[in-house]
């Protein structure tokens, strides 16, 4: 019985920790696309003849930090899946 209670537990703490992941990792990635888009609306407002290059180094940091919650995602889904806690309790 006391096993069913320590897997109960670690699932749980699991469940919160990959919500975390996926909570933390979308707002640091909200909060650095306001700042990206804000800083590209600052420097195409005063140079406007570097719109075009602005815009692709703008969306080449886009693409780099949309990695984060990716990354965020899969080891979310890699606790709630493949739980590596739960073989320390002899199960899986």
């Amino acid at each position: 019985m006391e096993n069913i209670t320590q897997i109960a537990d670690v699932m749980s703490m699991t469940v919160i920790a990959a919500g975390l992941l996926i909570g933390l990792g979308a707002l640091g990635t909200a909060i650095g696309f306001a700042l990206l888009g804000g800083k590209f609306l600052e420097g195409s407002a005063r140079q406007p003849e570097l719109t075009n290059m602005l815009q692709t180094k703008m969306f080449i940091v886009a693409g780099l930090l949309d990695a984060i919650p990716i990354i965020g995602v899969a080891i979310a889904l890699l606790l709630i899946f493949a739980n590596p806690f739960l073989s320390a309790l002899g199960v899986g």
